[in-house]
């Protein structure tokens, strides 16, 4: 729906001294003279923090402008954000705006590209963690590598950093944004093996707030060796959240020497927009 345009500034100050420029006395609102909708398009040329931190402060026009639906649903538009289910439309089109701009995987190589690199190494049973090519095509096609367990019990996890990940604590306090947990994990055909995983919301001191952690999946041996993803949502967990710690892993259950374990790949940890997981 077009905004109504109506001018800023149409009072008049009655101060005589008016006449020789603007005085001290006269409101903010009568220096900047512009339609709003001439106001919503500058704004929406100007980067989004800058509006939200700097114009929305100016005045009281300024900030209806900067606050309105309509900027940023027409933002959203024009950056090609929309939710991912076109039946829902956002609760709030501002939120919406800067955590589907923010949204991306916080875990750092999930697949194994880069061997064990960025994951902290809990147990290392049997012949160790290995990176290797999948055994198994993958559902998305441009995953190639996962990591595979031994015989002896093998975890490794990841502590993310939401404030270093420029997720302040005012955001995550007030808003709390749904958290997507995803983990892809398959077995070998030829050999028996578990999967286990844990994720949990820390606070400043990485005390648990929230906890993920579902019954081990076991697998037995002549199985299809299909991949299997597990995925958990956390809503409305409270404030105080700071940190995410994710671990996850497992082992082949027949004690084989080499890598007949299970398999992990394509891990995911995202801030989602309410509801848009």
């Amino acid at each position: 729906m077009k905004r109504k345009a109506k001018t800023m500034g149409a009072t008049q100050s009655h101060n005589a001294s008016s006449a020789a420029g603007p005085s001290a006395s006269q409101s903010q609102e009568e220096l900047f003279p512009l339609p709003l909708e001439i106001l919503e398009e500058i704004f929406l040329n100007l980067p989004p923090h800058q509006v939200v931190k700097n114009c929305r402060l100016v005045c009281h026009q300024w900030e209806e402008v900067a606050d309105s639906e309509s900027l940023w649903r027409e933002r959203c538009n024009r950056e090609g954000f929309r939710p991912r289910d076109g039946s829902k439309k956002p609760k709030d089109w501002r939120l919406f705006y800067f955590l589907t701009r923010k949204r991306r995987n916080l875990l750092k190589n999930p697949r194994g590209e880069h061997g064990m690199k960025n994951w902290q190494i809990l147990e290392n049973g049997g012949d160790n963690w290995k990176a290797e090519q999948v055994l198994e095509p993958h559902p998305n096609e441009t995953v190639q590598k996962n990591f595979v367990t031994s015989y002896g019990m093998c975890k490794k996890s990841q502590l993310i950093n939401l404030e270093k990940e420029n997720y302040n604590p005012s955001l995550m306090d007030q808003f709390q944004p749904d958290i997507k947990i995803s983990d892809w994990y398959a077995p070998r055909w030829d050999c028996g093996c578990q999967y286990e995983i844990c994720v949990e919301l820390l606070n400043q001191r990485k005390e648990p707030i929230r906890k993920f952690a579902p019954e081990t999946v076991y697998f037995e041996q002549w199985n299809d060796q299909k991949w299997n993803q597990m995925t958990y949502v956390f809503q409305n967990y409270g404030p105080g959240v700071r940190y995410i710690r994710f671990i996850h892993g497992g082992k082949d259950t027949q004690f084989w020497a080499g890598w007949y374990g299970i398999r992990v790949t394509d891990s995911c940890v995202e801030i989602c927009p309410p509801g848009d997981t």
